[in-house]
Parts: structure tokens; C-alpha cells; sequence
């Protein structure tokens, strides 16, 4: 168990697939997250395509992100919209949702979080 990754440890593809798509669920409902809503397209399929390939490889399962589009350069792919620590806290809240509703370990689910919240942070490209 302890050489597993955080892909296996979820349950692998079909749990990293109902993460991503109930993390956009919550993102197309959720009216306190509208200004995270109005970066993506009215259509979230590719936007669901896109995360699901890149967690799958984030988190230790296949890299389905880079085999189709190559490296995730993040921090680039995410320049042309304005993420400051409002949109930071509103993805946040999204996937902290959607880890709440995961079946799996306390521990699991606070890695998880950190390494996101980590990320997620990292993707800020404007100043307050």
C-alpha cells in the first residue's frame, strides 16, 4: 500500500473520472463560483476531457495529458485568464467539494487538498 500512487489509492480512471466531472458539477451550479465559471466555455467537455487527462498523470496513473498535448506547462496554458487568489479560493472550493465526497481515507483526501491548494496557487498570474 505505501508504494501506491494517489491515482491507485482513489480507486484509479473511473474515480479520477467522477472527481473531474463532479469538480465541474459543482463549478456550473454553484453561483458563488460564477466568475470561475465565466473563464471556461458554455460547453465544459473539453474542459472535463482536459483535467481528467491531466489528474490521471498528476496523480501517478497514465499520462493521458502529455501523450495528447505534451507537457502540462500550467502556469502558460493558464496565462490569458486573470487568476488571482479570488479565482484561486473559488477552484478551490470546487475541488475541496468534490474531495469532501470522495470514499476514501481522511489522510488521502488532506494530501490531496494540499497538493491541489498548492498547484492552484501556483497558477496565480495577477497581483491584488
Amino acid at each position: 500500500m505505501q508504494d501506491m500512487t494517489p491515482f491507485q489509492l482513489l480507486g484509479g480512471a473511473g474515480v479520477v473520472r467522477w472527481l473531474t466531472d463532479r469538480f465541474y458539477d459543482i463549478m456550473d451550479s454553484d453561483p458563488s463560483v460564477k466568475a470561475l465559471r465565466d473563464m471556461h466555455p458554455a460547453d465544459l467537455t473539453e474542459s472535463r476531457d482536459k483535467l481528467y487527462m491531466f489528474l490521471s498523470g498528476w496523480l501517478g496513473g497514465p499520462s493521458l495529458y502529455i501523450e495528447k498535448y505534451g507537457h502540462p506547462r500550467l502556469r502558460a496554458r493558464h496565462m490569458p485568464f486573470p487568476v488571482d487568489s479570488v479565482a484561486r479560493d473559488q477552484w478551490m472550493s470546487c475541488m475541496s467539494r468534490a474531495i469532501a465526497d470522495l470514499v476514501v481515507e481522511e489522510a488521502l483526501k488532506e494530501k490531496l487538498l494540499e497538493a491541489f491548494f498548492n498547484t492552484a496557487d501556483f497558477m496565480r498570474n495577477q497581483q491584488e
